[in-house]
């Protein structure tokens, strides 16, 4: 085993430590450990994203069931545009990615390289929700779902499963202020509901890569075990450690590693 793979095992374990630890930011360190430690191309890294964060929130989901945290009427509602888009992301869109998107004078956009833009994107967004984020009343009364929501979670649901389609990344920190702004839904059910969204689509999204991508299982289900086991050692740890400082200080580091993402793709 390489020294290369060793240190991606280990990014592995790291990526499940921060879920455990602060319950997201997952794909935020998966796909630059397989791009730049790992040396996969960002349209293989994004498919082995969508496989770790499904995995990964359907162990989740298993413990949020047991606790009848869950909403599905509303994971429902909100994941059915949202699997249809992604499905059709990565099944349609991204294999007929041109090489070159378009060339302006001497600077070409590659597919490689406009994906890995939309992901720094998403790092500076996600990044930045970590550090603002404020404590929301988790004993908020649950209204009566509103129909004239429907439009509202359904355009939400399908612009994160475009994202989530191209980038590989859950978009958890999308998908918990639209449940719990437009449903009303307790911080606590938004979270437990959007990690059964996140399991769903993104599993469902990678599907739609197994026809047209070769894919290296034993690293991929390797990785992922890995990465399960990791959250449950964060899962132990964060009893013991406060996750508030914790997930401002990802929140840091993830505008950081957005910079050097775009650094290192334009310069």
């Amino acid at each position: 085993m390489e020294l290369t793979e060793i240190l991606g095992y280990i990014g592995a374990l790291i990526v499940g430590l921060v879920l455990g630890l602060i319950g997201g930011g997952g794909s935020i360190l998966t796909v630059p450990i397989l791009v730049y430690l790992l040396g996969f191309s960002p349209i293989i890294a994004t498919s082995y994203s969508l496989f770790v964060v499904g995995s990964t929130a359907l162990v989740g989901t298993f413990r949020n069931i047991k606790k009848n945290t869950i909403d599905f009427k509303i994971a429902i509602i909100f994941a059915v545009p949202s699997i249809l888009t992604v499905f059709m992301v990565r099944s349609l869109v991204i294999p007929n990615l041109p090489e070159v998107i378009f060339t302006i004078g001497q600077f070409s956009l590659t597919n490689s390289l406009f994906i890995m833009l939309i992901f720094a994107v998403i790092m500076l967004l996600a990044g930045w929700s970590m550090i603002k984020s404020k404590a929301v009343n988790s004993d908020h009364v649950i209204k009566d779902f509103d129909n004239t929501h429907y439009f509202a979670i359904g355009t939400q649901a399908i612009g994160i499963g475009a994202l989530a389609g191209l980038v590989g990344a859950g978009g958890g920190f999308l998908i918990v202020p639209a449940l719990v702004l437009l449903v009303k839904l307790p911080i606590k059910k938004a979270i437990s509901t959007s990690l059964f969204i996140i399991a769903i689509q993104s599993l469902i999204g990678f599907l739609g890569d197994l026809k047209t991508l070769k894919i290296d299982w034993q690293f991929l289900i390797t990785f992922t075990i890995i990465s399960i086991l990791g959250i449950f050692i964060g899962l132990a740890l964060s009893k013991k450690i406060s996750a508030k400082g914790l997930k401002k200080g990802f929140g840091y580091f993830t505008l950081l590693m957005a910079i050097y993402i775009i650094y290192k793709e334009l310069f």
